[in-house]
């Protein structure tokens, strides 16, 4: 049971001096990261001037410098609750669906007579005909557009409802076509807002939905939240249009289908526009920063082939016109169309900075917010709030370690020496695996560590109680050792098993803290099993097989 081959103790000892050699870099957290965000800078092309240089010098290249991130409790860093506004969006898809309600009337022209849209509330669409006596004609060619809604887990129904309103079709979202509309936009902004932050380089943001609306946001490390909402709280909704006509005049009359959007270099200048977009940002499949031709930052884009295609064709159509890009309901520029533009690709100017169109690129390749978003709380967490946080952490990790420490010396001797060692490796390890894994340190995740290490020392408790009543047997030293691990053993995976079990639980069903709580103390259990049967078992046979002693005391 003692005899532990070569490759045992290569394989044990060298799985310990990983784990500390991974720690290593939060021993000297503001010098790696600093080095860290040196060395990111000089990959994506910063000038390497000598001070950035010396930075990345700072930490050597061939040690790992992978840390623990800090979490908005510790760090410090920016927190928002936003709420979704899914109304807009009924709008945006009634909107979406006139041109195939005009199409489908226009079939039935001959019974319905003339059609025309009328200006109605945001939730429904309204078409009156010339002859009402065929309203049922009318409202038949439009239901015949229904799509049917659910019917895995329920009973299917319509996408919209169709109703008369004298000479008015009126065409609305069913409610089943709501509840639908609302969990996907609240799903597609989640995405987009994780992929506008991920995008930015931030260190573990934490973004959740909280009711049926709402959304939350905690971005450690940032530096305000007046900087996270210049981030994600633009739509940046792109679209391109058709210029129907240029004024000075902010009031001036527009035609239905028709929309009137000021200049974005403040010019004074409004531009007359077709409604509905020519092309619109769902075609867009990348966008980067770049320069035009007078060497001015810029942004490219380039569309899907649906997208490229139609802008080609558009483009052939269009030779001379002008072609407005607008973006969030600002025309930024409205070039003239000189030649067929084949293959979908273009380029975005304006009076940008560097960091605006760097911005604006993270925002076109992250997504257009499907709604608008409202912010109900913002809070910009400074980071002295999150240093009294860690303190508080770094004395109760100290007092609890001292402790134990203390305690397991006087009550085993040099067995308890053992398990302090193993202890200081425990520690060691569980950092080392949340510095590989990249996972985010908060406050309760100090928590799960201060109780880990209490737990730590459990599995050695089992073992050297069970050597002290194998020894008082009359075994031998090496006996009632190898007895005392053999038959501690189950009890020590039992005991382990329930409470990996219960912060399995807690990660799956946790959000937040309770999930960084999960981890460390997840962690710790995996890295103190590992520890107490193996690391200290092999430093008791080192040592009986070096000293062969009659007898012993635990």
């Amino acid at each position: 049971m003692l005899q532990v081959s070569v490759f045992r103790h290569v394989l044990i000892w060298g799985v310990c001096v990983a784990g500390m050699i991974l720690a290593l870099p939060n021993a000297f957290y503001s010098r790696v990261e600093m080095a860290n965000d040196a060395r990111a800078a000089l990959d994506v092309g910063a000038s390497p001037t000598a001070e950035l240089v010396t930075r990345a010098d700072r930490w050597p290249s061939f040690l790992p410098s992978s840390l623990v991130n800090l979490g908005l409790d510790l760090r410090g860093g920016a927190h928002l609750l936003a709420e979704v506004q899914v109304d807009d969006v009924y709008e945006a898809r009634l909107d979406g669906m006139w041109p195939d309600v005009r199409d489908a009337l226009r079939e039935r022209r001959d019974a319905v007579g003339t059609i025309r849209r009328q200006e109605s509330a945001g939730s429904e669409l309204r078409v009156r005909i010339s002859r009402p006596e065929a309203i049922e004609t009318a409202i038949a060619a439009v239901e015949a557009l229904a799509r049917p809604v659910g019917g895995l887990t329920g009973p299917a129904s319509d996408d919209i409802e169709v109703r008369a309103d004298g000479s008015d079709v009126v065409v609305t979202l069913s409610e089943a076509e709501k509840a639908r509309t609302d969990r996907n936009t609240m799903e597609q902004s989640l995405e987009i807002i994780r992929r506008r932050v991920d995008e930015a380089g931030t260190r573990e943001p934490a973004i959740q939905r909280q009711g049926d609306r709402r959304i939350l946001i905690q971005v450690p490390g940032i530096g305000s939240a007046e900087d996270l909402k210049a981030l994600i709280g633009k739509t940046a909704k792109l679209t391109f249009h058709t210029v129907e006509g240029q004024t000075s005049n902010p009031d001036e009359r527009v035609r239905p289908r028709q929309i009137l959007l000021p200049s974005d270099e403040d010019s004074g200048i409004f531009y007359l526009l077709e409604k509905s977009p020519t092309i619109s940002g769902d075609h867009l499949v990348d966008a980067q920063p770049s320069f035009d031709q007078n060497n001015q930052p810029a942004v490219s884009f380039r569309l899907n082939p649906a997208g490229g295609r139609i802008f080609g064709e558009y483009t052939a159509r269009n030779i001379g016109n002008p072609f407005a890009i607008v973006l969030d309901g600002r025309v930024i520029s409205a070039p003239v169309i000189q030649s067929h533009i084949p293959g979908g690709s273009g380029i975005i100017t304006g009076r940008f900075s560097l960091d605006e169109s760097t911005q604006l690129a993270i925002q076109l390749r992250a997504g257009a917010l499907p709604a608008k978003v409202v912010y109900l709380e913002e809070r910009t967490v400074g980071p002295e709030l999150g240093q009294d946080s860690i303190d508080a952490g770094r004395v109760a990790c100290v007092v609890a370690f001292v402790a134990i420490l203390i305690f397991m010396g006087l009550s085993y001797g040099i067995f308890g020496l053992f398990a302090n060692v193993a202890l200081i490796i425990n520690v060691a390890l569980i950092f080392g695996l949340l510095s590989a894994i990249g996972a985010t340190l908060t406050l309760p995740g100090i928590a799960g560590i201060v109780l880990t290490i209490g737990m730590a020392v459990d599995a050695n408790v089992l073992v050297f109680e069970r050597i002290r009543e194998e020894l008082l047997n009359s075994k031998g030293p090496a006996r009632a050792v190898a007895a005392g691990y053999e038959r501690a053993l189950s009890a020590i995976i039992d005991a382990n098993i329930t409470t990996l079990i219960a912060a399995t639980i807690l990660f799956a069903m946790g959000a937040g803290p309770v999930r960084g709580f999960a981890i460390t103390l997840g962690l710790g259990i995996l890295t103190s099993v590992f520890t107490a049967i193996w690391v200290t078992r092999l430093m008791i046979a080192t040592l009986l097989a070096y000293r062969r002693p009659r007898t012993i005391e635990v």
